[in-house]
């Protein structure tokens, strides 16, 4: 059963008239209701090269590889700026764009394959090779500009640590941090918005093992020299540790902004190459094939699902999945059919399918 929490991508075989089969299943679709015919939008799949039965199988085992792949990059994406955006659906939401439309718009307002970026006169590997480069160069930049703004980040945490007032937790736990500290010895010699500096009286004896307590619990301890310009130098680091957290949070907002519009565009491409894969090797050729973008509804995801199994039922005699009678560029060989029919363990349907999952909010 695919997902109520995807957008389904479908394909059949194209016999004539593309557009007046979109219009029946959009008919039928518009019965069960106004809203379920509204996710619903034509997929102009491409004339690729198909190349040979041995490569085809080969890429039908690549592609799902690479597909979770692909999805995962794309999901580590949106992780990156929901916790930017301390998860405010609100915020999340304006950056979840593709060339700044909403998911829905760029998949269902008028997709079409990017010819200037992928152009189908490559072969059907090299397509899937562009891909991979692409989406491996986009993983690679967003885990390097994480890392630096994650040590950034936990820099300025850890000053800001070594400031924070703990006062009253002090006051309560140095006479026990290790014997012969002479009680209520503890004097608040000065303080301000950041610091709050005691002297405290002990034995020599104890001086290393108390110094070594107080660093346990995050309390600074010195030899006290006061010094205005030493002061003033912490300040200034953490001032300016502050200032290149910011600056880097601003840099990977940026970054996982375009960085999710590039790997989402990335990602429905290789569906449709997939997409493309299968169908050949389900149907054969001429390799002619009407796609289609489904957005179920939620609560109405089975029916929809059993429409289109009605709908092309009559597909279950071109349907072959083991690739042995498909008219392809060689002929298939047995040991194609045993090793494709590992494939066959996914749910199968007499049309094509395959699902880009929602971007959860």
């Amino acid at each position: 059963m695919p997902s109520d929490q995807s957008t389904w991508l479908i394909s059949i075989p194209q016999d004539g008239d593309s557009e007046g089969l979109f219009q029946e299943v959009h008919t039928k679709l518009a019965g069960q209701s106004r809203s379920a015919a509204s996710g619903l939008s034509q997929l102009p799949i491409p004339s690729f090269k198909t190349g040979t039965l041995e490569s085809l199988i080969s890429l039908s085992e690549d592609l799902p590889k690479q597909d979770n792949f692909f999805t995962s990059t794309v999901a580590k994406t949106v992780d990156t700026l929901r916790n930017l955006l301390n998860n405010e659906p609100s915020k999340l939401i304006q950056h979840i764009l593709v060339n700044e439309r909403t998911v829905d718009d760029y998949l269902l307002q008028g997709w079409r394959w990017n010819e200037s970026r992928y152009g189908v006169q490559r072969s059907l590997r090299e397509m899937l090779d562009v891909l991979i480069k692409e989406m491996t160069s986009i993983d690679n930049v967003m885990k390097s500009k994480l890392n630096t703004y994650n040590l950034a980040k936990g820099s300025l945490v850890q000053m800001q640590r070594k400031r924070t007032n703990l006062v009253k937790e002090f006051i309560t736990k140095y006479e026990r941090l290790t014997p012969m500290v002479v009680p209520r010895s503890a004097i608040n010699i000065a303080s301000d918005d950041e610091f709050t500096l005691f002297s405290v009286a002990i034995f020599k004896r104890v001086h290393d093992d108390f110094l070594a307590k107080c660093r346990e619990n995050k309390y600074i301890v010195r030899d006290f020299v006061y010094s205005e310009d030493l002061i003033e130098k912490q300040r200034e680091e953490l001032r300016t540790a502050d200032t290149t957290e910011k600056e880097l949070w601003t840099e990977l907002l940026r970054l996982s902004r375009i960085n999710f519009s590039e790997s989402f565009q990335v990602l429905v491409h290789l569906k449709v190459l997939r997409l493309f894969v299968e169908s050949v090797l389900r149907y054969g050729l001429p390799a002619n094939y009407t796609g289609i973008f489904i957005k179920p509804e939620p609560k109405s995801t089975k029916r929809t699902l059993t429409t289109l199994q009605q709908q092309f039922s009559y597909l279950s005699r071109r349907s072959n999945p083991g690739g042995k009678n498909s008219k392809s560029t060689v002929n298939a060989g047995e040991d194609f059919v045993g090793e494709y029919q590992t494939l066959l363990e996914q749910e199968y349907f007499d049309f094509v399918l395959f699902e880009v999952p929602w971007i959860v909010l």
